[in-house]
């Protein structure tokens, strides 16, 4: 199968050199057309009707997230992979929201990576999640991807994450828990930038705001709100007692 896919961005040899990257590691993927800007990017996208649109973030006097903007939600039918070179704190917004990304300068792993999830249509992509999450003042949340639907939750509603082999249980103060097909070591690293997220034991991470008492009895373990009982590990209790006081 065949996949059309176009590229926004105001830099003429970010645009080539993405191109080559794609043709060389992608041949079911058709490059037609590339576009400086915005307009051009929205008038290519209307004529051409892309699988897939590559996206620079950042442009001068305007956002990639404004091509929104242009479109009905229900006119959205194809995807898009940003391109940015935006700092940590909004690579971390894009890994909240699930939405595919390639870092500047784009490393090739990356890009075969990209396109591998976009050929599988593993992610539905929610841009005013994004939106959101790149605002500092708002309440950031997390697509949690399920196998009914994908569910977006506050992150200061997770009272702690639980792995189980390739799953991880997330338990919300609500009482509720969202199970999702993916390693708490992959939560670990897209939680690891918010500082009241602590990966305490190999199975767990906790919200350190939920926890109530630290039990020296057992072994030691956490009791976190509700009454659950959680494991930490012995090497990481100081560090989980520093980071407490650091919070308080």
């Amino acid at each position: 199968m065949k996949y059309k896919a176009i590229i926004i961005d105001d830099e003429k040899n970010a645009r080539i050199l993405l191109e080559g990257m794609i043709k060389e590691y992608s041949e079911d993927i058709e490059i037609v057309d590339s576009c400086v800007n915005l307009q051009t990017g929205v008038k290519s996208i209307y004529k051409n009707k892309p699988d897939l649109v590559f996206l620079d973030i950042e442009m001068p006097g305007q956002s990639g997230l404004e091509l929104l903007d242009y479109f009905n939600e229900g006119r959205v039918d194809f995807s898009i992979i940003f391109t940015t070179a935006y700092n940590q704190y909004a690579i971390q917004a894009f890994k909240l929201s699930a939405i595919d990304y390639l870092l500047k300068p784009i490393e090739p792993d990356a890009l075969e990576l990209a396109l591998t999830i976009f050929k599988r249509h593993e992610s539905k992509q929610d841009f005013k999640l994004l939106k959101d999450n790149l605002k500092e003042q708002s309440v950031p949340k997390i697509a949690l991807p399920t196998a009914a639907s994908i569910k977006f939750v506050e992150l200061d509603k997770i009272m702690f994450l639980k792995g189980d082999g390739g799953y991880t249980h997330f338990y919300l103060n609500d009482g509720s828990t969202v199970m999702v097909s993916k390693t708490l070591k992959v939560y670990e690293d897209i939680l690891k930038e918010q500082k009241s997220f602590f990966r305490c034991h190999k199975s767990y991470i906790v919200n350190v705001n939920y926890i109530s008492d630290y039990a020296k009895s057992d072994g030691g373990f956490l009791v976190i709100k509700n009454n659950h009982k959680i494991g930490v590990s012995s090497e990481k209790v100081d560090e989980l007692l520093n980071l407490m006081g650091t919070l308080n």
